[in-house]
C-alpha cells in the first residue's frame, strides 16, 4: 500500500500528543489484537469501543467466524458478549485468520499464552508466530506492543528481531513495548478498563512514551512508565511469584495444623488483620495459567539460583498428593482404604466460577487417586467434565451414597447445593469452602480437637 493511504504514525512521531489521542479515538490509528483468546477478545473488544477501527487476528477459523457473526466465543465475562455484538454491528470490530488483513493498523498487540516445555523452561512458540503476524503487516511509525507475560528480556532479544526479520524494517524504524496483562477471568473487561494501574516499558524512550499514550486511553486508571521493557516484564512475573510463594506459606502453615490443634484459616485470617501482615488462603494445589508457570521464568532462565522461588514450586505442585494422603488416613481411620474406594471429586476448575483446567489440582487429586487405585467421579457445574479422563456426574445428580469418599477441589457456589451431611462418606474440604458440622466432613488445615 503506498504511503499516501497510511494512517498518522504514532512511534517517533512529532505531533503534539492531544493530537495523537484525538487520531486514536477516531480510528485513525487502528488496532489490531493477535490471539482472542479468554484474554485477547475482552482487549479487543475493548480497544474496538475507544477506536472505532480494531481488528483481531486468530489462527481458529471457527472463532473468528463467530465473532464475526456477533457472537461471543468467550464465556463467563461480564459485558463481553454485549460489546462484541455491538462493535461487531457496527463495523469497530472484525476477526481474521489473515494477519495480512491487519495492514492499516498502527498498534499491534500480541496476548496470546506463554506455556512451559516439559523441562519447565518457557515455550515462545505461541508469542514467535504471533510476532511473526504482526511483522508481516508491520510498517515505519508502527508501536508493537506485548501484552502476553514473558521472560525479561524477551522484547528486546526476541520480538524486536523477529519483528526485523518479517518486516524487513530496522529496529529504529518501529517501537516495541511491553505492557503485561493484569486481567482475571470473570472480570476482564472491569480489569482492562479501570481495576489497575497499567505497566508501561518500551525497548526505547519513543517506545515507552507511545505505550504509555495508548494506555492512558484505554485505562480510565493510571498508566507506570518503567525504566523499560524488562523491567515491565519483571513487574508481573515478580506478581505471580509473589503469590505463589505467599500461598506456599500458608500451604506449610496448614500442614502444622494438626501439630498445633488449630484451624489455620481462623488464625490466618485474625494474623492479616495486622496491616503488615497479608498470608494467602491454603488449598489443594495453585492452579492456572499463572501462578504455576512465571516462577519458571527466573528458576529456569536466571543463572542465580533461586531456592526460595523452587520451595514454593514444590510446596504447591506436592499438593494434590498431600491432600490424598490426608484423605487416605481419614479413611484409615473410618476402616476403609484408597485402594478399591469410590471418590467423587468436587470441582476441577483451577478457580471458582472459572471453565479453565490448566494446572488443575483437581485433576491432579484424581490421578493421584487412580494411581493408588481409587474409583474416581468428577463434578463441576461449569467445566464439561464428559471431556475428560474420568467418568463425571452432574453436580445436581450427585449422590453422596455412590461414594465412600469425597474431596472438595475448588470453592464453586455451587458446592453448597449438595447436602454434605447425608451419609457416612468421608468428605475432605480442600478450601474451606462448607460450614458444616458432622463427624465426617473435614477441613484441609483444620487441626482443632473434636
Amino acid at each position: 500500500m503506498s504511503s499516501s493511504h497510511r494512517r498518522p504514525e504514532l512511534y517517533g512521531s512529532d505531533a503534539d500528543a492531544e493530537a495523537l489521542r484525538d487520531a486514536l479515538r477516531t480510528g485513525e490509528l487502528p488496532v489490531a489484537v493477535y490471539g482472542l483468546g479468554k484474554m485477547g477478545l475482552p482487549l479487543a473488544a475493548a480497544f474496538a469501543e475507544l477506536t472505532g477501527d480494531t481488528i483481531g487476528v486468530d489462527i481458529d477459523p471457527d472463532r473468528v467466524d463467530r465473532i464475526n457473526r456477533g457472537e461471543c466465543p468467550v464465556e463467563r465475562e461480564p459485558g463481553l458478549a454485549d460489546l462484541v455484538e455491538r462493535t461487531v454491528e457496527t463495523g469497530d470490530f472484525r476477526a481474521s485468520i489473515d494477519p495480512s488483513d491487519a495492514w492499516a493498523a498502527r498498534i499491534h498487540v500480541v496476548l496470546v499464552p506463554t506455556l512451559l516445555d516439559e523441562a519447565d523452561h518457557p515455550d515462545l512458540s505461541m508469542l514467535e508466530a504471533a510476532v511473526d503476524a504482526a511483522g508481516a503487516a508491520l510498517s515505519p511509525g508502527d508501536l508493537v506492543v506485548v501484552e502476553s507475560t514473558v521472560p525479561p528480556g524477551t522484547c528486546r532479544s526476541v520480538v524486536r528481531p523477529r519483528l526485523e526479520a518479517a518486516s524487513g524494517l530496522s529496529a529504529d524504524e518501529f517501537g516495541v513495548a511491553h505492557c503485561p496483562e493484569r486481567t482475571a477471568s470473570g472480570r476482564a473487561l472491569q480489569d482492562i478498563r479501570s481495576a489497575y494501574p497499567r505497566i508501561v516499558g518500551g525497548v526505547d524512550e519513543a517506545s515507552t512514551d507511545a505505550g504509555s499514550l495508548v494506555y492512558d486511553e484505554l485505562t480510565d486508571n493510571d498508566v507506570i512508565p518503567v525504566a523499560d521493557a524488562r523491567t515491565a516484564a519483571a513487574v508481573k512475573v515478580f506478581e505471580g511469584v509473589y503469590r505463589d510463594a505467599n500461598i506456599a506459606i500458608a500451604n506449610e502453615l496448614a500442614g502444622l495444623a494438626d501439630e498445633l490443634g488449630i484451624d489455620v484459616r481462623e488464625a490466618i485470617q485474625a494474623a492479616n488483620t495486622q496491616p503488615f501482615c497479608e498470608i494467602h488462603r491454603p488449598g489443594p494445589g495453585v492452579g492456572g495459567h499463572c501462578i504455576p508457570v512465571y516462577p519458571y521464568f527466573l528458576v529456569n532462565g536466571c543463572e542465580t539460583d533461586t531456592p526460595l522461588l523452587r520451595t514454593a514450586r514444590e510446596v504447591n505442585e506436592g499438593m494434590p498428593a498431600q491432600t490424598v494422603s490426608r484423605l487416605a488416613d481419614l479413611l484409615t481411620d473410618a476402616g476403609e482404604e484408597v485402594a478399591g474406594s469410590h471418590v467423587l471429586i468436587f470441582g476441577v476448575a483451577y478457580r471458582a466460577g472459572v471453565d479453565e483446567t490448566r494446572f488443575s489440582p483437581g485433576l491432579a487429586i484424581a490421578a493421584e487417586l487412580a494411581d493408588r487405585g481409587a474409583f474416581v467421579v468428577l463434578a463441576d457445574p461449569v467445566v464439561d467434565c464428559t471431556e475428560l479422563d474420568y467418568p463425571a456426574v452432574d453436580v445436581d445428580r450427585v449422590q453422596l451414597a455412590d461414594f465412600d469418599a469425597a474431596i472438595i477441589a475448588t470453592d464453586h457456589e455451587d458446592v453448597a447445593s449438595i447436602d454434605w451431611k447425608k451419609g457416612d462418606l468421608v468428605v475432605l474440604d480442600g478450601r474451606g469452602a462448607l460450614n458444616v458440622e458432622a463427624a465426617h466432613v473435614h477441613t484441609l488445615g483444620n487441626g482443632r480437637p473434636d
